[in-house]
């Protein structure tokens, strides 16, 4: 894969990509990764903090046919509050690299999770998939969300409690969702280390927006 830094102001949010090394025809799958609270800056030197967790470490050992986006939420700010901009900049970014519209999943970690969560309640109809890592949301809001979802969440969570997924899944499975839910027993907050592998990333790109 290659990486690439962008911290130029003609887009919403500076960020890191990993794009395919050598070109697929036609259009290319979209993959937006939002960070955790740890990794918040203002671009720059900063901008290598969204590179760590996440899909960082799977896609530096191999070759995949998606775009990864890791965009960068400022300091004083968090993802939940910024929805709006969130959807701005990724159609700035499906723009940018000619994105698949059927193909365009959303995940995060922590505060990620949370955005990730909220951002596909605003909408729904742009996401092929999500995948809401150790986050929370409006669990009376959930029916709103009719693409595939996989929730990873741990029971020992200390930081964010494994009832914010717990009530978030149980919502969508009474509204008839497809829902998978990895809540893994005796790991904590950093269950995103079980979370993002090759297993996530194919789940995601076998899917495609109804």
């Amino acid at each position: 894969m290659h990486r690439t830094e962008h911290n130029g102001e003609d887009l919403i949010f500076p960020f890191v990509s990993y794009q395919p090394e050598k070109k697929t025809e036609g259009k290319i799958p979209l993959i937006i990764q939002l960070h955790g609270a740890g990794e918040r800056g203002e671009g720059g030197e900063e901008l290598s903090l969204v590179d760590v967790h996440g899909f960082s470490k799977t896609v530096k050992d191999g070759d995949f046919e998606a775009v990864f986006v890791m965009p960068q939420c400022p300091k004083n700010s968090f993802w939940a509050a910024r929805v709006e901009s969130i959807l701005k900049f990724i159609e700035q970014i499906k723009a940018e690299y000619g994105a698949d519209e059927d193909r365009v999943y959303l995940t995060g970690l922590s505060m990620g999770g949370f955005g990730t969560w909220y951002t596909a309640m605003a909408r729904p109809d742009i996401f092929a998939a999500i995948s809401p890592v150790c986050g929370g949301g409006m669990a009376w809001n959930a029916s709103v969300l009719t693409m595939p979802v996989w929730a990873f969440h741990g029971t020992s969570d200390t930081v964010v409690s494994v009832n914010q997924s717990d009530e978030m899944v149980e919502a969508l499975k009474k509204a008839g969702r497809d829902i998978t839910y990895s809540r893994i027993d005796g790991v904590g907050h950093n269950v995103w280390e079980y979370a993002y592998n090759e297993q996530l990333y194919n789940w995601l790109l076998s899917k495609k927006r109804k």
